[in-house]
């Protein structure tokens, strides 16, 4: 019988990271879901770590894959899960009971999504997100994948993750997800997962990589939306600045210009 959920953790070179997500995996209360860890042929230990946990690890391989995407695709194709979870390494649960607390709740929707403790070098917080999900939002943010349980059929109707971008594949599985394909989709006000600000995306050398993917993949996609953004954002501009301006503040509060 196929398990409700499928948690796959994708590792490279991170052994460190990766002992930190399968302790909180395999130490979670709730344990019915099913476990795959995909190494990308790391030479720092991680594939002799992953042999010693191979009992609690329903399927794992160690070999060279193609990046991020590559390893995030090999363990979709061999998920057997209603849901897929990413907890990627160095990624890991808020609590060993978070599971058990919320997982009759992982029902129906295509996407269902919580909030997500985010660790940095001088902060903690909480990341919260949005109940509505909207275009405007997908242009600056996206769903956190450690937080975010995907519907496994998602992915026969979208395809897998673009293996030929190098960071926001995922962001494009989503903004594709909700504004191209309308899937239902979920908030729960509750933290479920915990991620630290050390990853490819983090890097504020990738900032430029991750803003050309993002824009050639809208230019191709969502031509038409994007100048509809533009236009928008000129006029917010324009209404901004004349709040601002002393003369229009004067004719508002004299009555000859009604306040807007």
């Amino acid at each position: 019988m196929n398990k409700k959920l499928s948690i796959i953790t994708i590792n490279y070179n991170n052994l460190e990271g990766l002992q930190r997500t399968i302790e909180s995996v395999l130490n979670q209360t709730w344990k019915e879901f099913e476990y795959i860890v995909i190494d990308g042929g790391s030479t720092d230990g991680s594939a002799a770590y992953i042999e010693s946990q191979s009992e609690n690890i329903d399927y794992w391989v160690t070999e060279q894959d193609n990046g991020i995407y590559n390893a995030m695709n090999k363990g979709i194709l061999k998920a057997t899960g209603e849901y897929l979870l990413f907890l990627n390494s160095g990624d890991c649960f808020f609590s060993q009971t978070v599971l058990q607390e919320n997982y009759n709740l992982i029902v129906n929707n295509d996407l269902i999504y919580f909030d997500l403790q985010v660790i940095g070098t001088t902060e903690t917080f909480i990341k919260k997100y949005p109940d509505e999900l909207l275009f405007s939002y997908f242009i600056n943010d996206t769903l956190p994948h450690p937080a975010t349980f995907i519907k496994a059929s998602l992915f026969d109707k979208i395809g897998l993750y673009d293996e030929s971008l190098k960071i926001v594949s995922d962001w494009k599985f989503f903004i594709e997800s909700i504004c191209k394909f309308n899937c239902s989709y979920l908030r729960i006000d509750e933290t479920l997962s915990t991620f630290y600000l050390d990853g490819l995306s983090s890097d504020p050398q990738n900032k430029v990589l991750i803003f050309e993917e993002k824009q050639n993949f809208l230019k191709s996609d969502f031509q038409a939306f994007i100048q509809d953004r533009d236009e928008l954002f000129e006029l917010k501009t324009i209404i901004s600045n004349l709040r601002k301006s002393r003369k229009i503040k004067i004719l508002v509060k004299f009555g000859i210009l009604n306040k807007f």
